[in-house]
């Protein structure tokens, strides 16, 4: 049923406890997991981006799922939905709160990326 799930991931404590949902919802299907971290220009360090992607195929591969990465620049939400559609992801697993959301901010990434997302979103709380 979801053969790619797209995964984008941030420093944020939330989207590492996310991942444990892009991982199960990956071996039972048997899915393609795409891993993406989105560099905000003047707020990320590359070399951390570099460092967390490096984290995330580890901890995936240790649980015997492959996974892709990728990096872009830009704003999130629109990355996010753009890579979705390029890659022909079948469902995107995020978190409801990343770094880049203060609490009085809104709209939040994840309700930007459920309106505009080719793809039906999987958010946890």
């Amino acid at each position: 049923m979801f053969e790619t799930v797209l995964f984008p991931i941030d420093r944020s404590r939330q989207a590492a406890e996310t991942a444990a949902t892009a991982l199960k919802l990956a071996q039972q299907h048997q899915s393609k997991l795409v891993v993406l971290s989105v560099v905000e220009p003047d707020q990320d360090d590359p070399a951390a981006v570099a460092e967390l992607l490096e984290q995330a195929r580890s901890r995936f591969q240790e649980q015997g799922v492959s996974c892709d990465v990728i990096e872009r620049e830009g704003k999130p939400s629109f990355v996010i939905c753009d890579v979705a559609d390029e890659i022909d992801a079948d469902v995107i697993v995020m978190g409801t709160r990343g770094l880049t959301l203060e609490a009085d901010e809104a709209p939040s990434t994840a309700s930007r990326v459920i309106q505009l997302a080719p793809c039906p979103v999987l958010v946890v709380p």
